[in-house]
């Protein structure tokens, strides 16, 4: 209401360049009763200007602005976040976590804070040959105790599986057995072994007491056929085919290895006997 009749006020009386106390006296002689809003403005301390900035005035010290709207306390009240882990939550630091890591607690194994970690630090050591291979060891002169105590039939054809049964190797076989030279002196009888691989001494000393070493080849599969067939007749499953050699392997061996285990031993061919390379001395 005061704000539509300030203007005619000021063409009446033309005083556009008077002072804000004679502006006050004619406001005041026109309205007769005051409202909050014009004693609020009356007892401002007005600076006196040339200019008019009553107008002004009223707008900055209204009692509603829009900027000035707020909610009663405890009208709203945010969400508590639960299940987010450290760092989450209502405060100033809700949802922060490290940079680059989850919240603190569950960063990986091994993070140190974005610096290069330990492991990329230290230099690189040795090699480790993907394609090696490892054999049990076994020594003619253990088996040779073993046929004396009557484990072991020297009739019939010593295979791995004949060897594991008897104690005269470990459980663990991995990539196959080794027929070794040690106590090779005992060995006063023809014997026919079917293993892995076998040294010069051994086969020497086999041969020259009337036997036959033959290198046979079986994966992982088979060693498994070999050595514990009634797993597969638990499963009920077929004993697997026997596996032929890879091409790295074909000139180490003498032929692929039987399923079930066999119990005869196999003469060796002319040919085959040509095409015996020496083994590895021991």
């Amino acid at each position: 209401m005061l704000r539509r009749k300030l203007p005619s006020l000021l063409a009446t009386a033309s005083i556009r360049h008077a002072s804000v106390y004679s502006i006050r006296n004619i406001i005041t002689a026109t309205i007769s009763s005051p409202s909050p809003l014009q004693s609020i403005c009356w007892n401002h301390p007005f600076r006196k200007t040339d200019n008019l900035f009553f107008p002004h005035g009223i707008r900055a010290y209204s009692l509603l602005s829009l900027n000035d709207l707020r909610d009663n306390p405890g009208a709203r009240k945010q969400k508590k976040r639960k299940g987010r882990g450290i760092g989450s939550g209502t405060g100033k630091t809700a949802g922060r976590g490290h940079k680059g890591q989850k919240a603190r607690g569950t960063m990986k194994f091994g993070f140190e804070g974005g610096q290069t970690p330990l492991r990329r630090r230290l230099p690189k050591r040795g090699f480790k040959n993907p394609f090696s291979l490892t054999f049990q060891p076994v020594g003619l002169g253990k088996i040779a105790k073993l046929i004396n105590a009557g484990k072991i039939d020297s009739s019939e054809l010593i295979t791995m599986k004949t060897l594991k049964d008897t104690g005269a190797i470990g459980k663990q076989i991995e990539d196959g057995v080794r027929l070794m030279g040690r106590g090779s002196e005992q060995i006063k009888w023809p014997l026919h072994f079917e293993v892995s691989r076998v040294t010069v001494r051994a086969k020497a000393a086999v041969e020259a007491a009337g036997g036959s070493v033959r290198r046979v080849y079986y994966n992982k599969l088979g060693f498994r056929a070999l050595l514990k067939p009634e797993w597969f007749d638990k499963k009920g499953r077929l004993l697997p085919k026997a596996a032929r050699p890879p091409p790295k392997q074909r000139d180490k061996v003498d032929s692929i290895g039987r399923l079930p285990a066999p119990t005869k031993p196999i003469p060796f061919l002319p040919e085959e006997k040509a095409a015996t390379v020496t083994p590895v001395p021991s």
